[in-house]
């Protein structure tokens, strides 16, 4: 087998797991990448055709539906998979038109399935035409504007119309495209260095809006990470300023005690850690996942500060300490739609079903959470979404049920007063203090942070 023949093998695998098992590509991806011993160019071909082929499935099917004159749901699952791999290399890279085709249908032959006569017709059929050509005939068969921006963009409609509200709450719904766009780009790799702990290597470039966020000039993350014991890690700039937007809302004063409600996978949780022993305050995390919990132990083990992890439900942990913390991020679990970039098949996941089930616990998390909170305390209410439902509905919910007792603070002058350039971050038309980051403006997730203080 060939170095590329390994890289699509290893691509092709790691597809079918997501959508045979659910397999989340980002924690599958590595593993498999290590399991086949690929080089450094051929894990970066392995990575591009796995994460391509995924951010576009909805452009590569509406393509294979018309090659194939069938519904997508009418085709073998393996052969679809490897259509939808060999699609993504004649229509998104220099992948030679022949070889395409032809290790695509050796992967369904590998596979047992009799598809191979049928898999090298269609990708035949595709290869005759340009991309330009393709996109345009399926943006002549949407049945509405919305349709069409969801096919040739590759999101879901209910995500497009999502998107557009979101933009439109501050005025630039203009930008839906420049968005979408972003999302399905390689994100550049961001790194932090735990502040007070860690410095960033020699060459490397330090991020516009994060004050402890850094890119590496060069050379292999991973190999920064493991010779750092922790205190180097990869992390979004959005992460890190969401965690850095509560430690640094007021000056630390010694003594206070926060809480990390839902610290899994414990990125914020570390840059919590480093922040409150460099202020001499205590830390405590909670996450309800068992497994993710063993995630936020690792993360935390490249700083001195014990920092218990207990393992309950985020609502029950903050009701069993009424007034007790000073400080408490509420990182809740949302739809995930602020990281496509990084988590492409996310988009394919979720629906709109989805949504008032999660703002429901949303909503309790951060009542939980104000309960928790001493008079004068900060909550941190983050969601790694731009959907307003999940953000600007959510703290509005909670507003006016707790009524005068929380106030908003303005989580856009706390997140400019940390970066050194401006991240241009506007009024909500809801009048609210947040802050929303966005790929396409900031080239980070699309995180909402808001700071609630308890009076």
């Amino acid at each position: 087998m060939s170095r590329a023949q390994a890289s699509r093998r290893v691509a092709f695998d790691t597809i079918r797991a997501v959508h045979e098992s659910e397999a989340y590509a980002n924690l599958l991806l590595p593993h498999a990448i290590a399991r086949a011993g690929l080089e450094e160019s051929d894990a970066a071909l392995a990575t591009e055709l796995t994460y391509g082929t995924l951010r576009r499935q909805g452009t590569y099917d509406a393509v294979i539906e018309i090659a194939a004159d069938r519904p997508i749901h009418d085709i073998d699952p393996v052969a679809l998979d490897a259509l939808r791999l060999g699609v993504h290399q004649l229509l998104s890279t220099r992948v030679a038109s022949h070889a395409a085709v032809n290790e695509s249908v050796e992967l369904v032959r590998n596979a047992g399935r009799g598809m191979t006569g049928f898999v090298n017709a269609v990708l035949r059929r595709v290869s005759r035409d340009t991309p330009g050509d393709w996109l345009e005939r399926i943006a002549e068969g949407a049945r509405s504007d919305d349709e069409r921006i969801g096919l040739v963009y590759s999101h879901p409609v209910w995500v497009v119309r999502a998107f557009r509200r979101a933009l439109a709450a501050e005025g630039r719904a203009d930008e839906l495209e420049a968005l979408l766009t972003a999302d399905n780009a390689s994100p550049r790799v961001t790194m932090t260095a735990l502040p007070g702990l860690a410095e960033p290597p020699e060459g490397a470039r330090a991020t516009p809006f994060s004050p402890i966020g850094f890119r590496l000039g060069g050379g292999d993350p991973d190999r920064v990470v493991r010779s750092a014991g922790g205190r180097l890690r990869v992390q979004d700039e959005g992460s890190q300023l969401a965690a850095l937007a509560l430690t640094r809302v007021f000056p630390v004063q010694e003594g206070e005690r926060w809480l990390d409600l839902c610290a899994g996978p414990g990125g914020k949780t570390a840059v919590l850690a480093a922040e409150a022993l460099a202020g001499g305050a205590r830390v405590e995390a909670n996450e309800v996942s068992p497994s993710r919990a063993g995630l936020v132990r690792q993360a935390l083990a490249g700083v001195p500060l014990d920092v218990p992890v207990s393992e309950e439900d985020g609502r029950v942990r903050a009701a069993e300490s009424p007034e007790q913390y000073d400080r408490i991020l509420v990182d809740a679990p949302c739809t995930g739609l602020g990281a496509l970039r990084r988590r492409p098949e996310a988009r394919w996941r979720k629906s709109p079903a989805d949504i008032p089930t999660l703002t429901d616990l949303q909503r309790d998390l951060l009542l939980a959470a104000v309960t928790a909170l001493k008079p004068g305390g900060v909550v941190a209410y983050v969601t790694c979404s731009p959907h307003l439902a999940e953000t600007a509905g959510v703290v509005a919910e909670v507003k006016r049920e707790l009524g005068g007792s929380i106030e908003d603070l303005d989580a856009r002058q706390v997140v400019s007063a940390l970066s050194s350039s401006d991240p241009g971050l506007v009024p909500q038309a809801d009048g609210s203090g947040r802050a929303q980051l966005w790929p396409h403006r900031h080239n980070t997730d699309a995180m909402s942070i808001s700071l609630l203080r308890k009076v």
